[in-house]
């Protein structure tokens, strides 16, 4: 295995060894557990009138992502973090049962290394929206000051639609009746998406669009040869061989250190023990003296005595 395939494996996952889609799961679930045990926490520590106020300010709001210019630019780690603050059991549970099906099939058709850049692009994608629709729409304009984004319904938007374009007709369950179409399966998505978001909250609406047009630009830019994911994965390795020990020393050539400076020989001859080769040994003994026999040949005649021949 090359190396570079060895330290993908070897990143730090839950389940299967490489596994992104399900760390990304985790870590959203993960974060929703922490922030519901901290909305818990203020219920103990504040009167109840008090409780979620203060919670929402003072924990839920470093995660979330304000759609005011001000505020945002005092909390900019919030672009990331956004994309992982679930604080609705049943957004969290459909966002990572969708996100599991299409992030499932991605990892399929491309590998381990475009899932995480998509979802990643995707958030971006639709904060991107978020805020310029906030700012410049004049029926949200008035709600800019306590909107909020948070969640990650526009990756998940942005890695169906990325998953779909890259093979429409992929099949599911092709046991029954030949299979379902990706395509099917991305429509039932889209439509319960849509339907469970409310007509008058336009902005979110917005921010699943922004984040499935994110998705597919990813997928028509790679298809022509331009891989947004690159310096991401590159990125990821670095940080990753931070604390790798195993990792060549910066300037080495792994080829050539163990191919061309190797001590030893890369591999070694063993032919097999017949009774004609033999003979033809004894043969140059007679002739010419035990002394003119190579190396191989001596090692042949030790290796043929203690077999028997």
């Amino acid at each position: 295995m090359a190396y570079t395939e060895q330290e993908y494996k070897e990143r730090i996952s839950l389940g299967q060894k490489g596994n992104t889609l399900i760390l990304l799961i985790a870590i959203c679930l993960i974060m929703f557990v922490g922030l519901a045990f901290m909305k818990a926490m203020s219920y103990f520590a504040n009167p109840k009138e008090l409780a979620l106020p203060l919670y929402y300010k003072n924990v839920l709001g470093l995660f979330v992502m304000p759609a005011d210019g001000n505020q945002f630019f005092h909390k900019p780690w919030t672009l990331i973090t956004h994309m992982f603050a679930h604080d609705n059991v049943w957004k969290v549970f459909t966002n990572m049962v969708w996100l599991w099906c299409f992030g499932y099939i991605m990892q399929d058709l491309t590998g381990n290394k475009k899932i995480v850049p998509i979802f990643i692009y995707g958030a971006i994608g639709g904060a991107l929206a978020f805020i310029l629709a906030y700012n410049f729409i004049p029926e949200l304009k008035s709600q800019v000051s306590f909107a909020v984004l948070s969640g990650a319904s526009a990756s998940v938007m942005a890695v169906a639609v990325a998953t779909t374009m890259l093979s429409p007709k992929y099949k599911i369950f092709p046991l029954l009746g030949g299979g379902f179409p990706l395509w099917g399966l991305t429509s039932i998505y889209v439509i319960s998406d849509f339907l469970t978001v409310s007509i008058s909250d336009s902005g979110t609406l917005i921010t699943h669009i922004a984040g499935g047009i994110t998705g597919a630009l990813f997928i028509l830019f790679y298809q022509k040869g331009y891989d947004w994911g690159g310096w991401m994965n590159n990125f990821f390795d670095w940080i990753t061989n931070l604390f790798n020990p195993n990792k060549p020393k910066k300037g080495t050539n792994i080829k050539e250190e163990l191919f061309y400076k190797s001590a030893g020989v890369p591999f070694k001859k063993t032919p097999h023990i017949t009774q004609d080769r033999i003979d033809i040994i004894l043969d140059k003994i007679n002739q010419q003296g035990y002394h003119q026999l190579s190396d191989e040949e001596k090692d042949f005649l030790k290796r043929a005595s203690k077999e028997g021949f």
